[in-house]
């Protein structure tokens, strides 16, 4: 039997356009000064054109893993291709404060032990036991899930 979802966080088409486009554009620019500058180092030019290389694969990237949501059910948080981002048994601490170090419109999952290191560009990564949630997403779809967390952990916790 399937779990009941609880939450969903998707990513709307527009931000999503805007972020990948934004990085497409970084990488771009930095090709065209690496080849248009006349008179530049060739050092400097071998550093723009990984820069903007490295940009353009990101912002491929970026289109891949928005193309993803997140699904909070009562037992974890998990991305659309069934990675378990965190299980709620797992979770020390929820941080969407103002001066919490996270990404933008998103929060922060302090975990009780450290997990595998994952990157989805514009929506989640887990470093250690951070795992970060936001990016290209609505704060109207990560609030709540946020406040959904914190409750399930405080009524779990007693």
């Amino acid at each position: 039997m399937a779990e009941e979802e609880l939450a969903r966080i998707t990513t709307s088409a527009s931000r999503r356009v805007i972020g990948v486009v934004s990085m497409l554009g970084l990488g771009g620019l930095m090709l065209w000064m690496a080849f248009m500058t006349a008179g530049m180092a060739l050092g400097w030019k071998v550093v723009l054109i990984a820069l903007g290389a490295g940009a353009l694969w990101a912002g491929q990237v970026m289109w891949q893993a928005t193309g993803h949501s997140l699904i909070l059910t009562e037992d974890a948080l998990t991305d659309s291709d069934g990675t378990v981002v965190a299980r709620l048994d797992e979770i020390e601490k929820v941080d969407r404060g103002m001066f919490a170090m996270k990404p933008s419109n998103g929060f922060i999952i302090i975990l009780k032990e450290p997990g595998s290191r994952v990157w989805r560009l514009g929506l989640w990564w887990r470093l250690g036991r951070r795992v970060a949630i936001g990016g290209v997403t609505a704060a109207s779809q990560t609030k709540p899930v946020a406040d959904i967390m914190i409750h399930l952990l405080s009524q779990r916790n007693g």
